[in-house]
């Protein structure tokens, strides 16, 4: 572990974007030396840099935007992209504090947020979840945040030490070869991990982790959450935990070899998410008759909850939409379903004749699904390339059981509907989970222990 103090950290805001709207409140000094007056400005690309357009128009090569006072100036940047490809995705106001570097680039301008990373978290935290959510959960979503930023960081200096260097993509696999779409059976099997961005260390969606800035930081507890943990993380064999997170388990948390790498990382094993065992539950969900039984069923679990007043209080307005994320249900039309898989794939695989789990993981989450198509056969995984295939923006997660209906006079399907079980991969602590075991009177410490078995808590700064 190199951290000793505490690091700042460059938030990548915007990628791509052919002009930036945003407002100044406060005293900024530009990196031209410059002071900056309050109130709108609107930067577009200009041959060889860019043009920041405002009470004066100045053509630049790149821009910093520095405050002279932290916590009193702000910056709001209008019609950022949240939820970049999930159901929820929309465009809204985001207002920041630190510095803003404006830099073009040939795909268009990128916006940067640098600030210490505690101030980084309080964002986090509120935006992950609700800033209005049970003290201790915020603890512990603080510890996972910032473990799993500082864990993405040591592993880059590691990278860059051997002069390895990033590639774009940390882990990013294929298990299996993707074959030639003209073979009468195609693997597609990939895992993703989070991109290494060249420009800055992390993103503020939910690729990476969501970060809204200040906008929704506004509860006095996530401030003294972020301040009872300062510096605190998991660890593992004197190394910071990778520590893994999504919205609700379903039940039973997942692996991690089921979504990314194949390989075993002790903390990040499946353990059912409750108190003692799953009832009446004596399954298997590696096998189909178990996890059939799982998902159709609803078992006792810290995630499995329907208490309203809790979800408004844990869950951010856009999340809120979502409340059917411990078991749901999607049903398509053949018509609908082989036009996504086309959409999705580009497989050639026209109309779908089943949708067969070849291996699942023990949440019960497909690794493998084989898709049986009237011209060819496809096997996709892991488990984001399922919920990619089979939505036009991502399934709630990929634990769920097929359930045909009716035949055509193709012998095709006419419809299929598919029982699912959790939101995400699964992985980790689930939030929903989490917030439940607080709101219950467990302690942060309580809540890690839970759901990263065997991780060391300690503060490295």
């Amino acid at each position: 572990m190199r951290f000793g103090i505490e690091p700042t950290i460059k938030v990548g805001l915007m990628e791509g974007a052919s002009e930036v709207r945003l407002t100044l409140d406060g005293n900024f000094l530009a990196s031209t030396g410059e002071a900056l007056e309050p109130g709108d400005y609107l930067a577009t690309l200009a041959e060889g840099g860019l043009m920041l357009k405002g009470k004066v128009d100045r053509e630049l090569s790149a821009l910093t935007f520095s405050p002279t006072d932290f916590e009193s100036d702000r910056i709001t940047i209008h019609d950022i992209t949240i939820g970049i490809d999930f159901h929820w995705q929309r465009k809204e106001a985001q207002v920041f504090q630190g510095a803003l570097t404006l830099t073009p680039r040939d795909t268009g301008l990128v916006v940067i947020n640098e600030l210490p990373l505690e101030s980084y978290l309080v964002s986090v935290i509120s935006s992950e979840m609700s800033a209005s959510c049970p003290p201790d959960l915020l603890r512990a979503h603080a510890v996972v945040s910032r473990s799993w930023l500082l864990a993405q960081l040591e592993a880059q200096l590691e990278a860059q030490l051997e002069n390895a260097g990033p590639d774009g993509k940390t882990g990013l696999g294929s298990t299996a070869p993707e074959r030639e779409s003209s073979a009468p059976l195609i693997e597609v099997v990939k895992w993703y991990g989070r991109e290494n961005h060249s420009h800055f260390d992390v993103c503020a969606d939910d690729h990476c982790q969501r970060y809204q800035g200040i906008s929704r930081a506004y509860s006095q507890e996530a401030f003294e959450a972020i301040r009872d943990t300062r510096g605190a993380v998991l660890t593992w064999d004197e190394k910071i935990c990778d520590t893994r997170y999504s919205k609700s388990c379903g039940g039973m948390t997942e692996s991690f070899r089921a979504a990314w790498e194949d390989k075993d990382v002790p903390y990040l094993s499946a353990i059912y998410d409750g108190r003692d065992g799953p009832g009446n539950f004596e399954g298997t969900l590696t096998d189909e008759s178990g996890a059939d039984e799982w998902i159709s069923g609803s078992p006792e679990a810290f995630c499995n909850t329907h208490d309203r007043v809790l979800l408004s209080r844990i869950l951010p307005g856009f999340d809120q939409e979502t409340l059917d994320f411990f078991r749901w249900r999607v049903s398509y039309s053949q018509e609908e379903i082989a036009g996504i898989v086309e959409s999705r794939t580009g497989l050639g695989l026209r109309g779908i004749r089943q949708l067969i789990p070849v291996e699942r993981g023990e949440s019960g989450r497909i690794i493998r699904l084989k898709v049986v198509g009237e011209r060819k056969t496809a096997v996709i995984g892991k488990e984001l390339e399922i919920r990619r295939a089979l939505s036009r923006s991502h399934l709630y997660s990929s634990a769920f059981v097929v359930r045909e209906e009716g035949k055509g006079a193709s012998g095709l399907p006419l419809r299929f509907h598919l029982l699912g079980a959790g939101w995400g991969h699964g992985v980790g602590l689930c939030q929903i989970g989490a917030a439940v075991m607080a709101d219950s009177g467990y302690s942060h410490e309580q809540i890690l222990a839970h759901y990263f078995r065997g991780a060391e808590l300690r503060k490295i700064y």
